[in-house]
């Protein structure tokens, strides 16, 4: 009973404010400015669509691709360097292992620098790159994604570690040909979840990589809003444009994501 009363619960939650947007997409500029929870006189859906992908010359086009770069290129590193890590710390303790953990869980504890890193990049000619800013949103994913990849390395025997070296592998071959793919399920989760906190950054952007040639989806939320005139419509036909790529990645890895959020909570 109670489950049911969670899951209508839910499904409220989520489903209202979702379908608030696609109503708001499909007014007119006077309608949608009222904000109000209300059905169209006037169904606009797709010459509101046709006004975002053309506004500033398409700049939602190249913010998508602008996103899609920095989205699949960021989570590759992050994945391949948050299952390193984690494999290391788990399988190869050293007298360096109480440092490393402290500073992977600073990671997850201190916010980020926003002057310092500036001031970083600049030095080193990375500000307002494509190149600085995946290499920002790399580091600051990798805290909780070592995290997730220690924890699910618990659950892989290490019998199969000793098999593989005695049957000559190295650790190279080891950790991709052995361990990487039986860390399917953990990768998965940090692949979706990692995307749509890229995807769906605003702060970093904003701060690391200015510029409308550089702008992301979240940035386009600006050519809508003003301070003297605003057009409700197509600022919600823009949502729902960013909306749907993570919402459909959910929908299709939910389960693995459970999976691999769980995995090796219970050791044995």
């Amino acid at each position: 009973m109670f489950g049911l009363i969670a899951i209508a619960a839910s499904a409220v939650i989520f489903l209202v404010p979702f379908l608030f947007v696609v109503l708001q997409a499909a007014k007119t500029p006077g309608e949608a400015s009222s904000l109000a929870f209300s059905w169209p006189t006037e169904w606009r859906f797709l010459p509101n669509l046709v006004d975002v992908l053309q506004a500033n010359d398409g700049i939602i086009l190249r913010a998508f691709l602008n996103s899609s770069v920095l989205t699949v290129v960021s989570v590759v590193l992050t994945t391949l360097l948050a299952a390193m890590a984690g494999y290391v710390l788990e399988r190869r303790p050293s007298r360096w292992g109480t440092v490393i953990n402290f500073f992977v869980l600073a990671g997850l504890i201190v916010p980020p620098a926003v002057v310092p890193t500036i001031w970083v990049l600049q030095g080193v000619g990375l500000f307002k790159t494509m190149l600085g800013m995946i290499l920002i949103e790399t580091t600051f994913g990798l805290s909780f994604n070592i995290l997730l990849f220690r924890a699910f390395m618990r659950t892989i025997p290490r019998e199969l570690d000793e098999a593989a070296l005695i049957d000559g592998a190295g650790p190279i071959r080891l950790f991709l040909r052995v361990v990487l793919p039986l860390l399917r399920p953990v990768v998965v989760t940090v692949v979706v979840v990692q995307a749509v906190a890229v995807f769906n950054d605003f702060a970093n952007p904003l701060y690391f990589f200015p510029g409308d040639e550089n702008a992301t989806v979240q940035l386009t939320l600006y050519q809508f809003q003003g301070q003297n005139l605003s057009y409700y419509n197509l600022l919600f036909m823009d949502i729902l444009l960013i909306t749907i790529p993570p919402l459909v990645m959910y929908v299709f890895f939910n389960r693995q994501i459970v999976a691999g959020l769980t995995s090796g909570a219970v050791k044995g």
